[in-house]
């Protein structure tokens, strides 16, 4: 069991990497170079939602990235615009701006393209179900782990 289990610990972690490498590609054939692929991530995540970074941090996983500084550099590059809560004005929340959809738009078609590919290999949703199922045990166990630790 402990060899399987540092082995499904290592495999997550390439996926998540290999998955990154994905987004870059398809960055780069579409010649989007003021963008990294955990930026656009990020905006994939934020979707049509008004959040704050510390929602989004809670939503996503940015391996190895200062969200605060990549929401910064989606400001600056024209993807986000940031705007201070109404109700908390040392809040600042932030959604797309037409660029980031349209930015957007382009990584929700790379996943319609990616699922059918997909599809023609023999993987099947109820396959996807049962690793996502499987994962998410994964992820409770781990969470229970960390409520110890503390």
């Amino acid at each position: 069991m402990k060899d399987e289990y540092i082995t499904t610990s290592r495999l997550i972690e390439r996926l998540h990497r290999r998955f990154l490498d994905v987004i870059k590609a398809e960055l780069d054939r579409l010649g989007i170079e003021d963008i990294n692929n955990v930026q656009a991530l990020i905006l994939f995540n934020i979707g049509d939602e008004t959040l704050t970074v510390g929602e989004l941090t809670l939503r996503g996983y940015y391996l190895g990235s200062n969200v605060s500084y990549n929401v910064r550099k989606l400001v600056e590059n024209g993807y986000l615009i940031q705007e201070r809560s109404t109700h908390d004005r040392r809040m600042m929340r932030v959604r797309l701006s037409d660029k980031g959809f349209e930015l957007v738009a382009k990584i929700d078609a790379l996943y319609e393209r990616s699922a059918r590919e997909l599809a023609e290999t023999g993987l099947v949703a109820a396959d996807l179900a049962r690793a996502n199922e499987v994962l998410r045990r994964l992820e409770r166990f781990w969470s229970v782990q960390l409520s110890f630790i503390r």
